[in-house]
């Protein structure tokens, strides 16, 4: 039996070093060749560099225009991810704490809207804001971010408030605290595991979307840094090393901040999980 064990134990080893390697190896293709060249990346991209020459980084700094698409990303992703914990946050406790027919509803549609996917309402979405010409501004797209993101952040939400004992709301009712207040200094304080949680998985999706500012954001002033990336494409040709080292830049702000809060997800996923 301690033999069968033993193998189930190493080959458990040997698949999760072999997901590591496959999940490591776009990061080494990534890293590795944003100190290359374009040639030396088109001609053998495995190949380890044997230089650190930080010119591309320098060239990508400068073409992609790093620093306002920095200032770009920044206002957006805090202004919709606010905005999303905000309103997410006391729907999910509404329909918790107002249970009927109507909130069963309402909360069953949102979890019902999260199987569609973005591309399916793109088209009439492109035809409807063009017509009221509310492209090419910020505001409009944070706006989209705070309805699309509503669904998965109230399902998470509504899963963890139904663990906070109703009675600590109750109480604080019954000694004169309002409404407002008894959310924002008995509720959000509870939510915290889950707030960040949330936090970081709306962060990583804003940050690194693509396609929706893509149809909004049509002045290069107000590309965001995954739009900026673009400039390196040309008609009929790709600078593929500053463009790796472009990336580099753009990923390197999203990872600081796991980091940082790594410790929170680990807790807000476990006790999300518990609850």
């Amino acid at each position: 039996m301690s033999v069968r064990l033993r193998k189930q134990h190493w080959g458990r080893t040997v698949l999760v070093f072999l997901l590591l390697i496959l999940f490591l190896v776009p990061f080494y293709l990534v890293i590795n060749n944003s100190f290359r060249s374009t040639e030396l990346f088109v001609n053998s991209p495995f190949r380890l560099t044997n230089s650190l020459d930080p010119k591309n980084y320098i060239d990508a700094f400068a073409k992609m225009k790093f620093l306002n698409g920095l200032q770009n990303s920044f206002y957006i992703t805090i202004c919709a991810v606010a905005l999303i914990l905000f309103t997410a946050s006391m729907c999910a406790h509404y329909l918790v704490r107002n249970r009927s027919k109507l909130s069963n509803a309402i909360f069953g549609m949102m979890v019902a809207s999260m199987i569609v996917p973005f591309q399916a309402v793109m088209i009439p979405l492109a035809k409807i804001y063009g017509s009221l010409n509310l492209y090419n501004n910020s505001l409009t797209l944070i706006f989209f971010y705070m309805g699309f993101g509503q669904a998965f952040a109230v399902f998470i939400f509504h899963g963890f408030i139904k663990g906070i004992p109703v009675e600590l709301e109750e109480a604080a009712l019954i000694d004169g605290c309002g409404r407002l207040k008894n959310f924002f200094s008995i509720v959000m304080p509870n939510l915290k595991p889950v707030l960040v949680t949330v936090l970081i998985l709306d962060v990583l999706w804003i940050w690194n979307d693509y396609l929706l500012p893509s149809m909004v954001l049509l002045s290069p002033s107000l590309r965001t840094l995954p739009l900026s990336t673009f400039s390196f494409f040309t008609t009929y040709s790709v600078d593929y090393a500053p463009l790796m080292a472009g990336l580099v830049l753009t990923i390197i702000p999203v990872i600081a901040l796991y980091l940082l809060c790594q410790k929170q997800i680990i807790e807000g996923v476990v006790q999300g999980a518990i609850k």
